[in-house]
């Protein structure tokens, strides 16, 4: 995940182009308009397009679609983009746009990537990708059957914070990794007294909303390609406060979790704990933090830093609380130098997914990736609802739907 990997296009040099439209699908929303549309995107779009190895010039065109005409026009006419529509099908029909991309809330996802599946589109897709790992998995295997290449965002693996314990990890710097936690969370205010800063629907079950659907897709991914394949999950959903206020000012029964606490299993023994809240008062660096601990040392990454402390440089503590402690515990600790520049992380995989599609060379974070994420958020709200641990079994596209 080198930021080096691709380089801005030279426009001066002579060499071939390729121009890719895409379908943006659902860039009014927050996610979709100021990652993918504007800094990844129009970003690309802006800078001439990016370089391969082999000299080719990929250039974007994007096709804005949504519902409202007139925020469509908006947005086109606010970053000099040509082409919008509201009508998602005429688009999908229109062999100039190859790529299909969908920034929907969930439950309008599936039935959207069905469309462009049907319509033979490559697919890059947000997630969760479905709302059921049936559906997800079952979008894995239409597109793998129709010969379609797909790409799932997987953008906290680009975060400097990661892509720093991502050298670490490669390096051995830990030994044999022990257990990872981690801290995620912020409060959102209710909207009663002061605006919340997250969408209503986040907070009602039945459009969708929920910490663990939102949240544990990203958890799934960021365990599998750090530390190892989730194999078990035991967690805990609470519902800390009961009623809020939508974007009208008027109060709603909050329906989905709004924190979970869980216990993940991976493949080789690693085990992770991570609470996921949007009900915490922020005592940390960052608002994302994971503590690594291994046989010969221990790191603590967020969205930008890293620490870490060598075995060599661990203090002895003894447990005493009859006396003050006074030793600085946070001066045990070295800062991990910036030694790469880091671009957007959502920019960075568009980049690699365009590449990769263009090259023709193999994509790993697909639509199968994405039902993997889509598998441990519904074994966490399933062992949250039953009080227990569950297991979650290898995915496979060529697997009966009762063999899971």
């Amino acid at each position: 995940m080198s930021s080096s990997t691709l380089a801005p296009a030279v426009a001066s040099r002579s060499v071939p182009v390729r121009e890719i439209g895409i379908i943006m699908n659902g860039v009014s929303g927050r996610m979709g308009y100021r990652q993918h549309l504007v800094r990844s995107i129009l970003a690309i779009r802006d800078q001439g397009g990016i370089e391969l190895a082999d000299g080719t010039r990929v250039t974007v065109v994007p096709l804005l679609v949504g519902r409202s005409e007139a925020k469509l026009a908006e947005l086109a006419a606010r970053h000099g983009i040509a082409d919008y529509t509201t009508d998602l099908d005429a688009a999908l029909a229109d062999p100039r746009w190859e790529i299909y991309a969908d920034f929907l809330v969930t439950k309008a996802r599936s039935a959207a990537l069905r469309k462009a599946i049907a319509a033979g589109k490559t697919i890059y897709t947000e997630k969760p990708t479905a709302e059921s790992v049936d559906d997800a998995l079952d979008l894995a295997r239409l597109a793998a059957d129709a010969g379609i290449r797909t790409g799932v965002v997987h953008d906290k693996l680009y975060l400097p914070g990661l892509q720093k314990l991502k050298r670490l990890i490669d390096s051995g710097f830990f030994g044999r990794i022990l257990s990872v936690r981690g801290e995620f969370g912020y409060w959102v205010f209710e909207g009663d007294w002061q605006r919340a800063q997250r969408p209503s629907w986040n907070y009602r079950a039945e459009d969708g909303g929920g910490i663990i659907v939102d949240m544990f897709p990203h958890w799934n991914y960021v365990l599998e390609n750090l530390f190892g394949r989730v194999t078990s999950v035991y967690a805990q959903a609470a519902v800390h406060i009961g009623e809020r206020w939508d974007e009208n000012g008027s109060p709603y029964a909050a329906t989905a979790e709004d924190a979970a606490y869980g216990i993940f299993e991976l493949e080789g023994g690693v085990l992770a704990q991570i609470n996921s809240s949007w009900t915490v008062r922020v005592n940390r660096d960052e608002l994302v933090e994971f503590h690594v601990d291994g046989t010969h040392g221990s790191a603590v990454v967020g969205l930008f830093g890293a620490k870490i402390q060598h075995r060599t440089a661990t203090p002895k503590p003894v447990w005493n609380p009859d006396l003050e402690d006074d030793h600085d515990y946070d001066a045990d600790w070295q800062n991990v130098p910036v030694n790469d520049v880091f671009q957007n992380g959502f920019r960075q995989q568009w980049e690699e997914f365009l590449a990769s599609y263009v090259s023709n060379t193999p994509y790993a974070f697909d639509l199968l990736a994405g039902a993997r994420g889509v598998q441990l958020a519904e074994a966490g709200l399933r062992s949250s609802r039953e009080g227990r641990r569950i297991e979650l079994p290898t995915l496979a596209l060529d697997r009966q739907r009762g063999e899971r």
